[in-house]
Parts: C-alpha cells; structure tokens; sequence
C-alpha cells in the first residue's frame, strides 16, 4: 500500500472535530496522545497515523505470520499494542526488547476481552533500530533499582525511571508555576562560591591549582628548568649586547646598524626574562609561609561548590522584595545512607518584609501546591507508583494536600517524645532539649503523634546556622522545619538574623571569619530589612510522592562517595 503523504499523518481530522495531533517538532503522534484521552484512544479508530518508540516486549504469534509488539515512547506509562504481519517487515529484527520502531498504521479497536482500549496495525515500518538481545543490558525480566543504577544511560528507558522523570518534571513546572503564579523572581545563584552558607566545612573544593601543578610537572621532566649558569649566560649576552650598541652610538654608526643592534639587545633581553622566569618553576602546588598560596589559584582564592543559593538570593531579597532560587547543590558528605546525595537540587525562596509565621504559610501552601499538581496532572504515574512501589502514595498526597499542618515549638516536641520514651517507646536516638531532632523523631512526630504534616519551630540556637534570627528568649532562633510522613524533613527555613550586630556576633561566635561574610554584613548595614526563607530539598519532595526508598533512584544522574558515573 502507498504509504500515506506526510500532511495526512501530521493530524487527521475526526468525525467529533478533535484532531490527532503530531509532535510540533517530529512527525509522529506522541503515544501519550493516543492512550491518555479519557476513551483510552478507542474514538481514534480508524485514523492513520505514526508512532515512534520502543519495544518493550515483543512476541511472534499464529506460527511467525505476524507479531505483537508493546511500544513505549516515554510520554505516559502506557504502552501502544502494536500488530505487525510478516509480509511488512522481517519480524526477527522487530521482537528484540529495546528495538527502536518508526510505524506507520491504522488505529484499530480490538476484540472484546483484551484490555487495550486501542491497537496500531502497521502498514509500514519506516525505521529500525536494532538490538543484539545477547547483548542488551535491560532484558525484559523484573530489574532491581540497584542494579540499575550500574547503567544510569539506559535506565531511563525503564518504566520506573521514566515514571520518575515525568513525576520529577512536573514537580519542577509545578515549583516554577507556584512561585511565578505569587509574584516572585526567579533568580539564578552561583555554582562557585566563596561563602560557606552551612558552616559545616562538608564542600567541594574548586581549584585549578593541582591540574597546573601536574602541567608544570611533565613541562619540567620534558624540559628541565635553566640552571644558575644558564641565566648568568644570558645575563651576560645582555651586557655584550650592551657594549655592542654604546659602541655603535659612539662610533656615529648608521641609524639601520644601531637599531639593528638595539634589536638584538632587546632579543637578549626577552629571553633573558624568559630563562628566568622559567629557573623559578618548582614542581608542586605553590605554596606562602608553609601554607597554600590560594592567590595563584585560578579565582585567586579558595572557591568551592556551593551547598545553597540561599545566602545570594537573600541579596536579591533585599532588593526586589519575593525570589527563589531552584539549582544544583553540593554537599562533600561521607555518607552512604539512602538519604543523601554529593548533588542534589534544592528550591529557595526569599521573602523580603516578611517573619517565621509568614515563612511557615509559604511552606505549607507550597508542598500542598505540589501534592494536588501531581494529583490533578500526573494521576497515571502516581498510579503506577501506587501500584509497583507504595500502596499508599496517592492517599498521602491527598491527605498533605487538604489538611491544614500542625504547629508545634521545639520545646512542645522534645515534650511528646519525651512522654512517649516514658510510655515504653524507644528510639536510637536520645530525646532531651537541645538535641538535633533525629529522622526516627520528626516520623514518630508527623506518623503516630499526629498523623499529618508537622511544622515544628523555634529551635536552639546552637544546632542551627548563623543567619537565623535569635529569639528574645536569647537560647532559641526563629527557625521551621516541615515534617511530613515517609521522610520526615522536607523543608527547612528561618526567619533571618537582620539586626547587624547579632549576625556578626553569631558569625564570630561559631567560629568563622568575618571576611569572606562582608558582603553579606553590609545587606544588613544599609537598608536592613526583615525577611525569611527556606529550603526544599527536591529529591526528598520526590521520596515522598513516589513512595520509592533510595534518593539515588530520584535523580536522574546520581553522585554519591565513589560514584559519579556520565
């Protein structure tokens, strides 16, 4: 048959006026298209169209005269059934898990008693990408989520990790429309940073210092530096050279003549520079007073990954009112734990003219914001993660996103664990006043005590960061944390120290330099303002929707201690 002009197959007009429509920039149909319309595509019987996907599993049937083929394009979790008979296409090349197919048909409804609401037959395979199954990393068989993190360039074309990756980007549309939606900027933070915003010493190092003290290295073996005689040599030829010219000045020889030998002097003179500069390298990382010497570094330095826009975006804050931040950050943690990553992303709004109670409404209608999205834009996937990992997923979802959040103090905290210890439950971690509330903690908080979200606020001063406000109680800052079950923290923020002195005494008091904090001193020297903020941790909202157990399996390149693969 003659396969169909490229108009007909970009949409097609139906009876009911609707239209397939093709990919604006491709000319297939998005399967998602076809499956995700509320009769699962059965109404497009009859269409023509392009598919283009995957094979998810293939299978010859009625003695090799045709095949069935389960096609996934990436777009939904559904997968397209596809009949190919074999005077099409050599069905062998077709079968193999992980094909890449360009099909051209007609969508057909099939016979009562089957589950699919509609089935592609092809007419034509436009394109082949072939497969050697021996060879193929991702057979069709159950895969564990370790496993694949072993082959994170082909893990996306799993059905859970593409599952994540369509629940993680509406999480993103989702952040991005909350925050724009009540008017603020979005604001982008540096990478590199000279400011520690946590204290906590766990960053990485920027530095072009080591891979120039190893180009110096091979440069000196390959072509040793000028010994002392060298440059006596050269220092030498310039006092000739010297001579040579004075004595052409006083003889009155030709201007042609004395510039041709000022020339040679000056010649004499450049590489007597270089020779010298040259006698100076010295294998190593250059170092002053025993120490490194930063100045000779790239930024001229000591520069890092930053572990948080938060300290930026605050200047941001204090000019145009509502920001946040959205990006990469870097934490140098030993840690293995299912809870942590090198490189995570992080959302930071900043609210100029604005106090803890402010900052916790934020908070509270964000994660809301972000659980009813998913609801109401990803219900299919959540399905599947329902289904395949946390039974209970969806119904916390709903739960978080209708029911208002408990606010307790620290102090009213540390009380109810304290009252539960007494009552025979027992935690790995000791409760008293003053301790950094443990994971164990905020989920006996937000999954027995309460059994919603709990904002707890107002903890001690000396578990938490310099920048935030101290409380008139002199022993507690005006700091929030949002539990929520399943993963315990999910989002930590403050109210910020504005008062100069305080935060230059805070700063001075956790021992750090004042230095590398002027810039930051001086938001608070000129045209102080109260403001608040907070910090999501991106990953840590994707646990918690998804129901999945390990953070590395939330991201779609993972790094953590030994692993930064791609």
């Amino acid at each position: 048959m003659e396969a169909p002009p490229v108009e007909q197959l970009a949409a097609v007009t139906l009876s009911n006026e609707a239209l397939i429509a093709k990919h604006e920039f491709s000319d297939r149909v998005p399967i998602k298209s076809i499956l995700c319309r509320p009769d699962g595509g059965s109404g497009l019987a009859g269409q023509r169209v392009r598919v283009g996907g995957w094979v998810k599993t293939g299978r010859k049937q009625g003695g090799g005269s045709f095949a069935f083929l389960e096609v996934s394009d990436g777009t939904c979790p559904a997968n397209l059934q596809v009949i190919i008979d074999a005077g099409v296409s050599d069905l062998g090349q077709l079968v193999a898990t992980g094909t890449c197919v360009v099909l051209d048909g007609v969508l057909k409804v099939p016979p009562e008693g089957t589950k699919q609401r509609v089935e592609l037959r092809v007419e034509e395979v436009v394109h082949v990408g072939l497969v050697d199954p021996a060879k193929y990393p991702l057979p069709k068989t159950k895969l564990t989520l370790e496993f694949l993190r072993d082959v994170v360039h082909l893990r996306s074309k799993t059905n859970t990790i593409s599952a994540v990756a369509r629940i993680r980007n509406a999480l993103a549309y989702a952040t991005h429309t909350f925050f724009q939606k009540h008017g603020f900027l979005y604001i982008h933070t540096p990478i590199i940073t000279t400011s520690d915003c946590e204290g906590a010493g766990e960053m990485f190092q920027v530095t072009t210092l080591i891979n120039e003290a190893e180009r110096v290295e091979k440069d000196l073996i390959k072509n040793p530096p000028p010994t002392e005689a060298d440059v006596e040599a050269a220092k030498l030829i310039i006092k000739e050279k010297g001579e040579a010219v004075a004595q052409l000045k006083s003889a009155k020889a030709s201007k042609e003549d004395i510039a041709a030998s000022v020339a040679d002097l000056n010649k004499a003179k450049e590489n007597f520079s270089k020779l010298e500069e040259r006698s100076k390298l010295k294998p190593g990382i250059p170092q002053k007073d025993g120490k490194i010497d930063y100045s000779q570094d790239f930024f001229a330095r000591q520069a890092f990954l930053t572990v948080s826009g938060q300290l930026q975006v605050e200047s941001y804050a204090c000019a145009v009112s509502s920001v946040y931040t959205f990006g990469p950050t870097f934490r140098a943690e030993q840690s293995h734990t299912s809870r942590h990553l090198a490189e995570f992303w992080m959302v930071e709004p900043e609210i100029a003219f604005a106090e803890l109670k402010d900052d916790m409404n934020c908070a509270e209608a964000y994660v809301k914001f972000l659980c009813n999205w998913l609801l109401d834009n990803c219900l299919d996937d959540m399905e599947f993660m329902a289904k395949n990992f946390d039974k209970a997923c969806i119904d916390r979802l709903r739960m978080v996103g209708s029911t208002p959040f408990e606010r307790v103090s620290y102090t009213e905290a540390v009380a109810i664990l304290e009252e539960a210890v007494k009552s025979g439950k027992q935690f790995e971690n000791k409760v008293e006043w003053g301790i950094d509330l443990a994971s164990e903690h905020e989920r006996y908080l937000t999954e027995v005590k309460f059994q919603k979200p709990v904002i707890v606020y107002n903890y001690p001063k000396d578990i938490k960061a310099f920048y935030m406000r101290l409380n008139d109680d002199g022993k507690t800052v005006a700091a929030m944390d949002v539990l929520v079950p399943k993963v315990g923290e999910l989002i930590g923020g403050s109210q910020r120290e504005e008062r100069y002195e305080n935060i230059r005494d805070r700063i001075t008091g956790m021992g750090l330099p004042l230095e590398p904090y002027e810039w930051y001193l001086d938001l608070r020297r000129y045209g102080t303002v109260k403001h608040s903020g907070f910090g999501l941790g991106f990953e840590r909202m994707i646990l918690f929707a998804t129901g999945i157990d390990n953070i590395r399996d939330v991201i779609p390149f993972p790094r953590y201690p030994g692993r930064a693969d791609l």
